[in-house]
């Protein structure tokens, strides 16, 4: 059974990386994050918040339009899916398996998180269920419970990462293709029950989508589209409540995973020589073990820091209001690993994603006229390329945790605490962020068992 794409791509520099002074890349990293905090002292009250002032544009599209755009996916998808269980095995060839982990997981979540929410025009759900409540006539004839919250979502989405990370072969055209359809027309039943509020609240990957939205620099603002730094958004809604604060803790730890369960690090752990990696399927328990443990460890590393800063700082809040004050400033920091962790990946199978888009039903056809081109990872060959590479990586990896740093400051001083006293609360949560920092790095750079 073929399992090749996703978790083998991204791990082709790791030799070069290590001949790098990654030490001295490290260190300035978290020695950049630290200075930010440090600079923190001296900026005049509200500085920070002003870094994301915006600036309105246009007047936003209208809804039919979002649902016709809507519907154009869902039409893109059923093809897909077909693809996936008549097409080529090869998960390079084919266009489902390319599409959903290069395309969407990769591309599109790294776009939306950069410029805003992409995905209110491309969900493959609402267009479909506005066609449907129109040709019925009929109103969604239950209403969401609200005590659930985002808790389905969290574990819809605990799901798929336990697929993307634990399954014996996710990138299996057909495997995936029954997963996203069985997926889809479930996610359709919900929102034809219970209305557009089971998409904000129970459907994980619009509610992942949405959470990245608020880090993009475009998105709303008195009514109008607006630009400005990325992560305003942050700054312009209310606190998320709790279930959708641990939802985006979860996303930072699950991408943290992501990294660490290749690593021979973790390799070691398992008691397995990473040289001769035994595949996927010997360790299924121990990749959802650990992506549990994973999560569970940095709840509580993050609540334990939030707590800390609240005793330090005396502001009266509660550890769940902190929480959901401070859970979206983990959003930069998911994102920079996000787009770090998947760079190589990116340029190897977008390469393969062009082919198959050259070509989509495997009919000779020449769309975009690539008839000539061939895949090539000489990029991976010479140590120059692949410092650019690190190089990139770890400026994601540094920038979301400054602009975190400086929005977890703007929302302290936002929720009624003085400069001073913002800076001292987030002492503990300025150390937690450092720490991630390094750590994040030491991810990119350490050398990988699959």
């Amino acid at each position: 059974m073929s399992c090749a794409g996703l978790a083998h791509a991204h791990a082709a520099e790791q030799g070069f990386v290590l001949l790098l002074p990654t030490d001295i890349y490290i260190a300035a990293g978290g020695a950049t994050v630290a200075l930010t905090v440090l600079l923190l002292l001296v900026l005049p009250p509200g500085a920070a918040h002003r870094l994301f002032a915006v600036l309105p544009l246009l007047a936003p599209a209208t809804v039919r339009a979002r649902h016709l755009t809507s519907l154009v996916m869902t039409l893109i998808l059923v093809l897909l899916i077909w693809q996936g269980l008549y097409g080529s095995r090869d998960p390079l060839r084919n266009a489902l398996p390319l599409m959903v982990w290069t395309g969407w997981w990769i591309g599109l979540v790294t776009l939306q998180g950069l410029l805003g929410n992409l995905w209110r025009w491309l969900n493959p759900w609402t267009g479909a269920g506005a066609m449907l409540h129109r040709v019925t006539g009929q109103a969604a004839p239950l209403r969401y419970p609200r005590r659930l919250g985002h808790w389905p979502a969290l574990a819809g989405f605990a799901a798929f990462a336990g697929f993307l990370l634990a399954d014996i072969a996710p990138t299996d055209p057909a495997r995936l293709a029954v997963a996203v359809g069985l997926y889809w027309y479930a996610m359709l039943l919900g929102l034809v029950l219970f209305g557009p509020a089971w998409m904000v609240r129970a459907e994980a990957i619009t509610v992942l989508m949405r959470a990245y939205g608020r880090m993009g620099a475009l998105g709303r603002a008195k009514g109008r589209l607006a630009l400005g730094l990325p992560g305003w958004q942050v700054l312009t809604r209310r606190a998320p409540p709790l279930s959708l604060a641990v939802f985006m803790v979860v996303l930072l730890g699950t991408g943290s995973f992501d990294g660490l369960n290749e690593t021979f690090w973790w390799m070691g752990v398992l008691g397995l020589n990473p040289l001769e990696f035994p595949g996927r399927s010997a360790v299924v328990g121990a990749n959802l073990s650990g992506l549990v443990l994973a999560n569970l460890g940095l709840l509580a590393v993050f609540a334990l820091a939030l707590w800390l800063g609240e005793r330090l700082a005396r502001t009266g809040r509660g550890l769940a209001q902190a929480l959901c004050l401070f859970a979206p400033t983990l959003l930069p920091i998911a994102l920079g690993y996000h787009i770090a962790h998947y760079l190589t990946a990116a340029l190897v199978e977008g390469q393969y994603l062009a082919l198959a888009l050259d070509d989509p039903l495997g009919r000779g056809w020449h769309i975009l006229g690539l008839e000539d081109a061939y895949v090539t990872t000489g990029f991976f060959n010479t140590p120059d390329t692949v410092r650019r590479i690190w190089l990139a990586q770890a400026g994601a990896v540094v920038a979301g945790h400054v602009i975190a740093i400086l929005l977890a400051h703007a929302l302290a001083v936002r929720d009624g605490t003085d400069a001073r006293r913002a800076v001292l609360g987030q002492a503990p949560l300025a150390i937690f962020m450092v720490g991630y920092t390094i750590f994040g790095l030491w991810l990119l750079a350490s050398p990988r068992g699959i």
